[in-house]
């Protein structure tokens, strides 16, 4: 009986810490002074040649969507990304996302790209996994395709934690 009492004990404490691990918020002030939340990236796509990390960051206003290809183009071809990003969902539809801002970070060691999710667009985000992707890479090559496999409701999982941390 004890034993079984243990594993009861046991197996709330896993689905407990499981739970919030998944929403791990981060955060880290900007530049200008102002404070931006994210997750850690998750890989959405990775072949030999290149990959894709993708997470939400927010300023608590807007959400952005942010990705990390790999490979990237150098800054001064790299800042000359302004397209917008064309992403498909699983309930089969089509979004657009505005081209917000391209960052290198940790002394240029890492590319990242946000794009703007439309308010209207909040509740298909957080319902619905990620399928692919669309990105113009200017100056690299023309359009950079990806067929999401790893990690496909990442997106959708971020956002539902901010979310309900706003709800209450």
């Amino acid at each position: 009986m004890k034993k079984i009492k243990f594993l009861v004990l046991f197996l709330c404490f896993v689905v407990y810490t499981k739970g919030v691990a998944q929403c791990e918020i981060k955060n880290r002030v900007q530049a200008d002074g102002s404070m931006i939340y994210y997750f850690e990236p998750a890989v959405f796509y990775t072949t030999k040649s290149k990959s894709l990390k993708i997470n939400i960051v927010t300023d608590k206003e807007h959400y952005f969507v942010a990705l990390q290809p790999t490979p990237f183009p150098e800054k001064k071809v790299g800042k000359k990304i302004k397209d917008d990003l064309i992403i498909h969902l699983a309930d089969n539809k089509t979004y657009k996302l505005v081209h917000y801002d391209t960052q290198y970070r940790r002394n240029d060691s890492i590319m990242q790209v946000l794009y703007l999710i439309a308010d209207k667009d909040l509740e298909s985000f957080s319902k619905y996994e990620a399928i692919s992707a669309e990105i113009n890479m200017q100056g690299t090559e023309f359009v950079r395709s990806y067929n999401f496999k790893l990690h496909k409701n990442a997106i959708a999982e971020q956002l539902k934690c901010f979310l309900k941390k706003e709800e209450n």
